[in-house]
């Protein structure tokens, strides 16, 4: 089931390496139908590939998305005090939080 590698196909070998690499123990089965899989997946991105030109728009969405924002407004907001009146613990006009990461503990 290995191909030549100069041809840019997966091969066993390729999957076995990436295996090692990601450190992911791989059955036999496995290598082989991700031999295949990874294969085919390939063989798919060089047909966009080949349909893909210059005058073709790169898209992330088929259809057009925007962002739908209201201007900016200035409105009656809290005060300092009025948001911190409720916080279980504030310090120098900020809300005092525990680390989140325990060497600073």
């Amino acid at each position: 089931m290995s191909e030549s590698s100069a041809s840019g196909a997966i091969t066993v070998e390729t999957v076995q390496h990436l295996a090692g690499l990601a450190r992911i123990a791989l059955t036999d089965a496995e290598i082989d139908s991700l031999t295949s899989e990874l294969g085919s997946i390939l063989t798919n991105i060089a047909k966009v590939s080949e349909v893909a030109t210059d005058d073709v728009p790169a898209t992330s969405h088929p259809i057009p998305i925007n962002n739908v924002t209201r201007p900016d407004a200035i409105a009656d907001v809290l005060t300092r005090e009025q948001a911190l009146a409720n916080a279980p613990e504030a310090a120098d006009g900020m809300f005092r939080v525990s680390s989140i990461l325990g060497e600073e503990q």
